[in-house]
């Protein structure tokens, strides 16, 4: 496969990489995709249910070990009576036990990012493990980098360091137009925009396979 530019022509190349936008869709594994789609689905929503699912699960733990106090026969010193202002006061120990749960997740969020700001590590982690932010490509810095190449070629076309390295980035830019994430990009910039053109760093072929990928976001 070659790809032609204004100054010559730049030979295609194929990287085997592991992340899903590098290879071709007819090797992605549905199932992994599938079952990955849906992880993400539930995980939109993991954080509030979890708050709920801890605030509710532990005060009905706690409730039994403090519902006597609240019953007419607690001869303690601590007793309530089985009503406070109308209200049956095992409605209200169970919102008390309940907002007192929410106070602690708080405070140990308070703890976790004021206090020990173990969120830098985190993020630092993620970022490490996340391959769009150390060698992998999204379309926006596809297209940014193959034109700052291209540009930095143009400008120096006596400089033969710099056109070897500009050469080695459409390459780079060339890699990452195989894959979902292109053709999500594709199939959407045809939609809003007209017919996308044909990049200089890429070929008619992987436009149009881009075009006929198959995206699956209903499964």
């Amino acid at each position: 496969m070659t790809t032609q530019f204004g100054s010559g022509v730049l030979k295609g190349f194929s990287l085997r990489m592991t992340d899903t936008m590098s290879k071709p869709q007819e090797k992605n594994s549905f199932v992994r995709m599938w079952v990955m789609r849906q992880y993400w689905r539930m995980q939109q929503s993991q954080a509030i249910v979890s708050l709920l699912l801890w605030g509710t699960t532990i005060t009905l733990l706690v409730w039994p070990l403090i519902s006597w106090r609240f019953s007419p026969s607690c001869n303690s010193e601590l007793c309530f009576s089985d009503t406070m202002v109308g209200i049956p006061s095992a409605y209200i120990g169970l919102t008390v036990i309940f907002l007192s749960v929410m106070f602690a997740v708080l405070s140990i969020g308070f703890l976790y990012d004021q206090v020990f700001s173990l969120w830098t590590e985190w993020r630092n982690v993620d970022m490490e493990r996340n391959p769009f932010a150390t060698y992998a490509l999204a379309p926006i810095w596809v297209m940014t980098i193959a034109l700052q190449a291209e540009i930095l070629k143009r400008n120096s076309p006596q400089d033969d360091k710099i056109i070897e390295q500009a050469d080695w980035c459409l390459k780079w830019c060339e890699a990452y137009t195989e894959g979902e994430m292109f053709a999500r990009a594709v199939q959407r910039w045809d939609k809003d925009l007209g017919e996308t053109p044909t990049f200089w760093f890429t070929s008619e072929e992987a436009m149009q396979r881009a075009r006929e990928t198959i995206i699956a976001d209903g499964v």
